[in-house]
């Protein structure tokens, strides 16, 4: 990639759309280079010819800039939704990065993905962290703490606090009524 490209991409100039579409291997989704999003890595930036490239590529469109000139269905894009959410909820992850990461707008983003499963980002994020404590406390050994941060949580207080209202037992109670102790 030359500088004259990645200038474009950083840029976001509209006058190369349709000269060239970047792809950003990190996250499988490619862009036109007028896209308002997030100034990718320039290391894991692919250059295509074309959204027909990218596509065989296997890069999926960005919700929005929509590169290939069409919507993503909201099933397909929400699918796309949960499996970041799966690969990354251990981290630090909020709407804005949820929605930076998958080219999309924090609204739209809540909006369908309550529609469409029921429950927002933030909660599907929670369900997922609660899940692999509750995994964590029951096979392992480790403190409550380590179980907490490993999970995805910022600190054991909030930890035991969420883990509390939703299960009715603090994380102590849980791991004893399965006899790890």
């Amino acid at each position: 990639m030359n500088n004259e490209i990645w200038q474009a991409i950083i840029n976001n100039d509209a006058s190369y759309d349709g000269k060239f579409f970047y792809g950003v291997a990190t996250t499988g989704i490619f862009c036109r280079p007028s896209c308002k999003s997030r100034n990718p890595n320039k290391e894991h930036v692919r250059i295509f010819d074309s959204a027909e490239h990218a596509l065989a590529e296997q890069f999926r469109p960005c919700k929005r800039c929509k590169p290939d000139g069409k919507r993503l269905p909201d099933e397909d894009w929400v699918q796309h939704i949960v499996q970041t959410i799966e690969q990354h909820y251990h981290e630090p992850l909020s709407l804005m990065r949820l929605a930076d990461m998958l080219h999309g707008s924090p609204y739209h983003m809540h909006r369908t993905f309550k529609r469409i499963r029921g429950v927002t980002p933030a909660e599907y994020i929670q369900q997922m962290r609660l899940e692999d404590a509750k995994k964590l406390l029951t096979e392992s050994h480790l403190p409550i703490t380590e179980v907490a941060l490993q999970a995805g949580f910022s600190n054991a207080a909030y930890f035991a606090t969420v883990f509390q209202k939703k299960t009715g037992k603090s994380p102590s109670d849980f791991r004893h009524s399965f006899g790890n102790e």
